[in-house]
């Protein structure tokens, strides 16, 4: 049955919906008048072969199958809430080698070996390297003699900086990273014209070089990431395909995300200028959760239901997707105090942009809170006095909150 919270038809994975906006005020509505809701969907319009998905949208309901994935499986219909309906059935089951599509234990396997990368003390040791890059990278856009794109010239270079910086991509290669990961994603928006077919060729081009890395790497093993990875001896290693698809996810997870969360951020300050001049004059550790929070670059993934059971007095059948809307956890009343705020000084910030929590739960965390630190310490220091020219272009998507230009200015 469609909810009845919603008017008909309405489907919070509609790319349209999202070119335009996130939907808070419908996440508000389902959370107070039916938090697990059945939305139906023409059979395969989300390359899916059903009739649709239940919306969870409460913050404790979405803790509770990220954490259970005995019963909420990433694995049988991919982490990917909506494909185009043209995907073939063995396109989506191929994304199963991808860590975010993983079940234990195969998922607890492959995450037991990535984690080595991003241990504390290897994030510790990019820490001073990336401070440098974002100061220069902010230098590098004060220089521009006018308006300028902060997605271009800021938000997307420092985290694909830091991913080169990570295992080892040559800076030089950061452009072909950038490119294979914006065609991934951007299925659903027609201004990048990108077919099924185009997006797949950048995840195999990805691959490819990842792989090559592997492979020069287990034959000639160096003090860098992807030895540690792919050439350990004694302790397992991922095959050389393995750490393809990591590079892959790594690209997508490390790069959009945190991208989109930067751009919002500084949408969010020259917003909200009061915040701006906060930020400026303290410098609280604890902006960059609350830019996430407020950003929630994921809107929401999917799970798929291993067996009968039941979610906020719903009957979830076996087989049932079940989409997770991180976006309406993160503004969830019961848990946040006054959510529709952008507050810079929000503690404790116990948001889901990472995940909510489980084996799912974002390995980067620590580089990407660590690049949103460091980029906006360096636009106060370099821009203080930025604004915006101009409204931000959004990304037509099914599943994420992404800005494709935001022009501002340093004058």
């Amino acid at each position: 049955m469609p909810c009845p919270a919603l008017p008909d038809g309405f489907d919070f994975t509609d790319p349209d919906l999202l070119h335009h906006r996130v939907p808070l005020p419908e996440f508000a509505e389902l959370r107070r008048a039916e938090p697990v809701c059945w939305i139906p969907q023409p059979a395969n319009v989300a390359g899916f072969q059903d009739e649709g998905y239940w919306a969870v949208t409460r913050h404790a309901d979405v803790k509770y199958v990220s954490t259970h994935p005995e019963l909420f499986s990433s694995t049988l219909n991919t982490a990917i809430i909506r494909f185009n309906e043209h995907i073939q059935r063995d396109a989506i089951d191929a994304q199963r080698l991808i860590i975010l599509n993983m079940d234990p234990p195969e998922h607890t396997r492959v995450r037991q070996i990535v984690q080595r990368g991003f241990t504390p003390r290897a994030i510790r040791a990019l820490e001073d390297t990336l401070r440098v890059r974002a100061q220069a990278i902010a230098r590098s856009a004060l220089a521009e003699p006018g308006p300028f794109d902060f997605v271009t010239k800021v938000a997307c270079e420092l985290p694909l900086q830091a991913i080169a910086e990570l295992i080892g991509i040559p800076q030089d290669d950061r452009a072909k990273i950038f490119e294979w990961s914006n065609r991934m994603i951007a299925y659903d928006d027609p201004e990048y014209a990108i077919t099924e077919e185009v997006g797949a060729e950048s995840a195999t081009e990805l691959i490819a070089y990842a792989m090559n890395m592997a492979a020069d790497r287990k034959q000639c093993p160096a003090k860098d990431i992807v030895t540690t990875l792919v050439a350990a001896e004694d302790e397992g290693n991922l095959r050389s395909d393995e750490f393809g698809f990591f590079v892959l996810a790594l690209s997508v997870a490390g790069n959009e995300t945190t991208r989109n969360a930067i751009t919002h951020g500084m949408h969010a300050f020259l917003t909200h200028p009061d915040q701006w001049e906060l930020f400026k004059r303290e410098r609280p550790g604890t902006a960059a959760e609350e830019i996430v929070r407020w950003g929630t670059p994921v809107v929401s993934f999917q799970r798929t239901a291993t067996q009968d059971t039941e979610l906020g007095g719903k009957p979830i059948r076996k087989g049932d997707r079940v989409g997770i809307f991180y976006a309406s956890a993160n503004h969830d009343p019961e848990v946040f105090e006054n959510p529709d705020a952008f507050d810079i000084t929000r503690d404790p910030n116990p948001h889901l942009g990472f995940g909510g929590g489980g084996p799912h739960f974002c390995l980067g965390k620590s580089l990407a809170v660590l690049e949103i630190d460091l980029i906006f310490n360096a636009v106060a220091d370099a821009m203080p006095n930025l604004r915006l020219v101009g409204d931000p272009r959004r990304l037509r998507s099914a599943w994420i909150n992404g800005v494709k230009e935001l022009q501002v200015s340093a004058g």
